[in-house]
């Protein structure tokens, strides 16, 4: 299959798709390396093509902005905090799209998380713990944004006031 075909092969995959899907998984299915599929990515997205990594995989931005309300939160806490933050949203019925600190020479930078169960909290946890780099709130003495998307606007109201309770929403 030349490169061409297999570009559109990906972007059918993750337009069929609802969830991430894997590098790895396209190369498997493909029959090619994760190598050549991060590129195909690369590509795909100079050429236009909104296209999302998550910690769990690739994703179409339209997707994403289909699903309900988005909002902007701002949130403190110590790392340790992190797992109960994230926690707190998931049962809440609130995604965590990303999370979002201003960096004093680089400007905004984000990270995208895509967390929406708690199975994501679970894995992101573990990731964070066994991984060799620290959280981007870190950088920030705890203070950072998440886009947050829900359905019910009820939900993000639920989960404002429990991180309030917590003294982890973020109040100047």
């Amino acid at each position: 299959m030349d490169g061409g075909t297999r570009r559109e092969n990906i972007l059918a995959a993750l337009k069929q798709a609802d969830k991430a899907i894997s590098a790895s998984k396209l190369a498997e299915s493909l029959g090619v390396s994760r190598q050549i599929i991060v590129g195909d990515i690369a590509l795909l997205r100079a050429a236009g093509e909104a296209i999302v990594a998550t910690a769990r995989g690739y994703r179409l931005q339209a997707l994403l902005d289909e699903a309900g309300h988005v909002s902007k939160l701002a949130v403190q806490h110590r790392p340790e905090q992190t797992e109960e933050e994230l926690r707190i949203f998931v049962a809440c019925g609130v995604e965590v799209v990303d999370v979002i600190v201003e960096h004093e020479i680089y400007g905004e930078i984000t990270g995208n998380l895509q967390i929406q169960t708690d199975q994501d909290v679970t894995d992101f946890i573990y990731k964070t713990k066994h991984a060799e780099a620290r959280l981007l709130s870190d950088l920030t003495k705890g203070v950072h944004l998440h886009t947050l998307r829900y359905t019910d606007p009820a939900a993000l109201e639920k989960a404002k006031q429990q991180l309030a309770e917590k003294g982890m929403l973020y109040q100047n």
